[in-house]
C-alpha cells in the first residue's frame, strides 16, 4: 500500500496523554515526546518533498466528552485535513480510581458526535487508533469488562466513517506476550519509550508508510 497522506497534508493529532506526551501547550507547533513525535519525525525525513504539517493536540486525563468540549477550538479550527484519534481508557480508569463511570453508549455518542463534525464541516480523512490497556499492576485485567466494549465502537465507528483503523490493543497484546508488558507500558497505560515506538510504527503502517 502507498503512502496516503497527500502533499501538503495537514495532520492533527488528538487524546489523551498517551497523545499529549508532554507538549509545550506554549508552543502550537510542539509535538511532545511521544509517538506523535515519532510518526511525524519519520514522515519528515522519507518525504521532504510533501511539505506535511503535523499538530498535536492531546490533553492528558481527557475522557471522549472532554475531547467533545474543546473539539471547535482543537480540532476545527485548525482545519486538518487528517485526524488522528486514540481516546477511551480514562472512560475506563475512571469508573476504577474514582467511581465516576462513563457508559459505553455515551462514549459512542459523543465520539460520533465529533467524527461527524469532521466529516460534514472539515471532509477530513480520520485515523481511529484502539485503546489499549496492558495487565501491569494485575488489577488492570479487570477492566477489560469496560475496555473491551468502547474498543468494539472504535472498529464500529472507524468502518461507519471510512476511517483507517490501527489495532492497537491486539498489537500492544501480541508483543506483551514475547516480552514483559512492563515493559511496552509500565502502568499498562502509559507507553514506555519503546510503547510509544510501537505505536508510532503501527501507525505509520496504518497510512501506508
Amino acid at each position: 500500500m502507498s503512502l496516503q497522506l497527500e502533499p501538503n497534508a495537514k495532520i492533527l493529532f488528538q487524546g489523551d496523554s498517551i497523545t499529549d506526551a508532554g507538549r509545550n501547550r506554549a508552543v502550537p507547533g510542539s509535538l511532545g515526546g511521544g509517538y506523535a513525535l515519532l510518526a511525524a519525525a519519520n514522515l519528515g525525513l522519507r518525504h521532504p518533498d510533501r511539505a506535511f504539517t503535523f499538530w498535536n493536540r492531546g490533553v492528558g486525563g481527557d475522557r471522549v466528552k472532554a475531547l467533545a468540549a474543546r473539539w471547535q477550538t482543537d480540532c476545527l479550527d485548525l482545519r486538518p485535513t487528517w485526524v488522528s484519534i486514540m481516546i477511551g481508557i480514562n472512560d475506563t480508569w475512571r469508573r476504577y480510581d474514582s467511581a465516576d463511570p462513563t457508559s459505553t453508549e455515551s462514549y459512542e455518542t459523543d465520539y460520533r458526535r465529533i467524527l461527524t463534525q469532521v466529516r460534514d464541516s472539515l471532509g477530513a480523512r480520520l485515523i481511529l487508533l484502539e485503546p489499549f490497556v496492558l495487565p501491569v499492576p494485575e488489577d488492570r485485567r479487570t477492566w477489560r469488562e469496560d475496555l473491551d466494549p468502547r474498543i468494539a465502537v472504535v472498529h464500529k465507528l472507524a468502518k461507519e466513517f471510512n476511517a483507517l483503523l490501527v489495532p492497537l490493543d491486539k498489537i500492544f497484546a501480541e508483543h506483551a506476550r514475547k516480552t514483559a508488558p512492563a515493559y511496552w507500558a509500565a502502568d499498562g497505560v502509559h507507553p514506555t519509550p519503546a510503547g510509544h515506538a510501537l505505536i508510532a510504527e503501527s501507525w505509520l503502517k496504518a497510512v501506508g508508510e
